[in-house]
């Protein structure tokens, strides 16, 4: 009764924090179209050459020790070690904080080194703003560690969506005001990387009031057990080390791809003969890719989610054929929606960059980074089936190859072919990412990925829907660019009802052909009730 007790404990915390990285994830994607409205590309491109940096040293300062210190802490508490969570809570807390200081006295004190080695002096007070929340972080990460060791991931799942909600805010409302008074697009990206430090407060405030509902911890920790030896400072250290730091090297190539972009692109344009102010434009209209493609990855990010688990229970019951069969209809689900993505995309480039940004600035490079997603998404879950045999390291490998090849690919071809060419080393990147983790998949699963039922029949699909989406693009255009509207209306109009036209020709057309089967769909949430409703209308057969 107390292990399944335990089991749907697990469950229902795992749920709570998928929904709560999911919705942060999902309002990280979205925010930066209307920032990039207010502030402008100038604007987008201070944003993004310092926030990948950021990020990278946030992972280093914090990434693996939540999972860490709920690891200790739990096992300490499971043999009735109280005072060994204690300290390992202490240990931990005080060795991030010093982490944090440290890399918040890195990036402030270098900023005009590292503004220099990105090609642009004026980058150092956005540099140094972001710096502030380097300290604070830090202590949010200690908590979300201590209430998830006590299986309570509430506090977690809740104060992740509150700082992503308080940094999106702050961010709109900082752009809005630097641009209205002072027409300073510098400043609204430096009042947008100094977002992350009233997140970081909202997050802290939301922890210690799940704290102080909790009595100040009193109750969550039972007594010492009598008998039982408790950990020294030292065990307590060297245990979180041994565990953070490989999930630590795993989480920091995450980053990496859009730090190569931001040390190489600005600096490559420049050698190539491109003026400053004009490289820099370039640079922020290229950014305006990210927040497509983590949107078009949002379906694989949430499938990994459950995979991991899925996967890992088939390993704990040797069901290797239950293993092979969930990696299968997993790899094919993202192919079957990661291609029409960056296919559509791709066609739509023009329509889908003046709906969004406004005008056709990197409209080519946009249309070269859609394939991106395709990539990325297989990438996505196949890293997800990976992690639930165990094998956490190998797509982080398998990522970082992907990174040294994007920096080789964008230091050769942005010379030559500016942002385009710094789009197709993203595309190539996470291609070889993408295919040493199927490759790794076959080995470790035995998934037989037949050609026929995952790459021809969506292929056809999709070129049956490519057809069809440029005919009414073009009968689109030709009929609303005559209404004298603005073109940004008639745009938005031609991109809306292109893709949904294209979305239901595809799904119309696998139907068709079988690349879409009854026991895909059944795969899916809700799986069972689509498959009927297909069913009702004659698409789906009996």
């Amino acid at each position: 009764m107390a292990q399944e007790k335990a089991s749907v404990q697990f469950v229902k915390g795992a749920a709570i924090l998928g929904v709560a990285g999911l919705v942060s994830k999902l309002l990280g994607a979205v925010y930066r179209i209307p920032y990039q409205n207010i502030a402008g590309d100038i604007g987008l491109y201070v944003y993004m050459q310092v926030y990948p940096l950021y990020t990278t040293l946030l992972i280093l300062a914090t990434a693996g020790f939540p999972i860490a210190i709920s690891k200790i802490v739990s096992e300490r508490i499971a043999i009735g070690d109280a005072l060994g969570a204690r300290r390992a809570f202490r240990v931990a807390s005080i060795s991030l904080v010093v982490l944090g200081l440290f890399f918040f006295l890195l990036l402030y004190g270098g900023a005009p080194l590292i503004a220099r080695f990105m090609g642009d002096e004026h980058l150092t007070t956005p540099l140094r703003a972001v710096a502030w929340s380097l300290p604070l972080v830090p202590m949010a990460a200690i908590l979300r560690g201590y209430f998830q060791g006590h299986q309570n991931m509430m506090p977690t799942g809740v104060s992740q969506v509150i700082e992503q909600l308080i940094r999106v805010i702050f961010i709109l409302l900082a752009a809005f005001w630097a641009m209205s008074v002072y027409q300073d697009a510098y400043l609204a990206g430096t009042g947008a990387v100094f977002a992350a430090f009233p997140g970081g407060v909202a997050a802290i405030l939301v922890l210690l009031w799940y704290w102080r509902k909790d009595k100040q911890g009193a109750h969550l920790i039972p007594e010492q057990r009598a008998g039982v030896g408790t950990w020294t400072n030292r065990q307590v250290l060297r245990s979180l080390l041994m565990y953070a730091v490989p999930i630590c090297m795993g989480a920091l190539v995450l980053p990496l791809v859009p730090l190569v972009d931001s040390i190489t692109v600005v600096n490559m344009l420049q050698i190539s003969g491109t003026p400053e102010d004009l490289a820099k434009l370039l640079k922020g209209a290229f950014d305006r890719g990210q927040p497509l493609i983590q949107f078009g990855t949002f379906f694989a990010t949430s499938l990994s989610l459950a995979l991991v688990p899925a996967i890992s229970e088939a390993v704990a019951q040797r069901q290797h054929h239950m293993i092979a069969s969930r990696s299968e209809i997993a790899i094919r689900l993202t192919f079957l929606l990661g291609l029409p993505a960056s296919f559509g995309l791709a066609l739509l480039a023009e329509p889908v960059n003046v709906m969004l940004y406004g005008d056709k600035n990197g409209t080519e490079a946009l249309a070269v980074q859609s394939f991106t997603i395709m990539f990325a998404t297989l990438s996505i879950a196949s890293a997800g089936i990976l992690q639930g045999l165990g094998r956490v390291m190998r797509p982080a490998r398998n990522l970082f190859i992907g990174v040294m090849v994007k920096l080789v690919l964008n230091l050769a071809l942005v010379p030559f072919w500016g942002i385009a060419g710094a789009a197709l080393s993203t595309v190539i990147a996470y291609l070889v990412a993408m295919g040493l983790n199927v490759l790794a998949v076959k080995k470790y699963t035995g998934a037989h990925i037949g050609l026929r039922q995952t790459v021809h029949k969506p292929f056809l699909s999709v070129i049956v829907m490519s057809v069809v989406v440029l005919l009414v693009e073009w009968g689109a255009t030709a009929l609303l660019g005559k209404t004298g509207m603005s073109e940004r209306l008639y745009q938005t109009l031609v991109a809306l009802i292109s893709v949904g036209t294209g979305a239901l020709v595809y799904l119309l057309a696998l139907l068709k052909t079988g690349g879409l089967t009854r026991s895909d769909i059944h795969f899916l949430p809700k799986g069972k009730r689509i498959a009927g409703l297909l069913t009702r209308f004659q698409l789906l057969p009996k």
